[in-house]
């Protein structure tokens, strides 16, 4: 549970969650499929996906865990599972930040390799 006086705690636990998610290339397929087709039910991805049902509803708890989709009560109490971006937003800002971080680190390397006067002359 995150503090309430850190609130970045909580960036890094939902990051942390989706890319522990992500890390899953069934996960990744489930959620790709997802994504192409809209919600589902387990029983339509373990139609379409190689796992069997019982590892699709595995894999879509482990998803809705890191918040990644949602489960809806549809017809007949079937359950369908829709894709969430929220925490693929916030896993993206984690990434930007980070990348800002390399490029200005990179780019300080570049300039002191590229400085004239590094060279003794």
């Amino acid at each position: 549970m995150p503090l309430p006086d850190r609130p970045e705690t909580d960036t890094e636990s939902t990051a942390q969650a989706v890319f522990t998610a992500l890390a899953d290339p069934t996960r990744r397929r489930i959620l790709a499929e997802l994504a192409a087709h809209g919600p589902a039910t387990a029983t339509d991805l373990a139609d379409r996906l190689p796992p069997s049902r019982q590892a699709i509803a595995k894999h879509l708890g482990l998803l809705s865990d890191a918040g990644l989709v949602r489960a809806e009560t549809g017809e007949r109490r079937r359950i369908r599972f829709r894709l969430q971006t929220g925490p693929v937003a916030v896993a993206q800002s984690f990434l930007a930040a980070m990348a800002r971080d390399w490029d200005g680190r990179l780019s300080a390397l570049r300039d002191h390799l590229d400085d004239p006067r590094r060279d003794g002359t």
